[in-house]
């Protein structure tokens, strides 16, 4: 399943703009939905990412595969996947929180985003200085 870089922008603006549009109804109570159906078009974008990703992961283990980038393309694709876990459960948290499902603080719901947001850092700042040391 090969996409070109214009079919994955794409794809990627119509999801956001339906979310945003659902999510914009919902706030001015012009839509009685539940908050899982308004964040329907973020679980659909990521599971096609996910399912993308764990796609070009079998990949290698073809046993004609021969790595161009050795570990560190494997590594990275672990991080994305781990990423786009974290992601999903922020938005389930939130989701749940939004419903009133659980009674969590708002400071839980956030610690998959905080982790995300630490993990992103830290590969930033390893991507950054790693091309620097060359």
């Amino acid at each position: 399943m090969k996409m070109s870089l214009a079919q994955r922008v794409l794809l990627s603006w119509i999801f956001a703009l339906m979310f945003l549009i659902m999510l914009v109804l919902k706030l001015d109570s012009k839509i009685d939905w539940n908050w899982f159906l308004i964040f329907l078009p973020v679980w659909i974008f990521d599971t096609v990412l996910i399912l993308m990703l764990v796609v070009k992961m079998a990949g290698r283990c073809k046993a004609d595969f021969e790595p161009r980038e050795g570990e560190q393309s494997l590594v990275r694709r672990l991080w994305y996947l781990m990423a786009l876990l974290l992601k999903l459960a922020f938005c389930l948290f939130l989701c749940c929180r939004l419903e009133r499902l659980t009674d969590m603080w708002v400071s839980v719901v956030c610690v998959p985003l905080w982790v995300l947001l630490g993990g992103a850092l830290v590969e930033l700042g390893h991507s950054v200085f790693h091309f620097r040391r060359d």
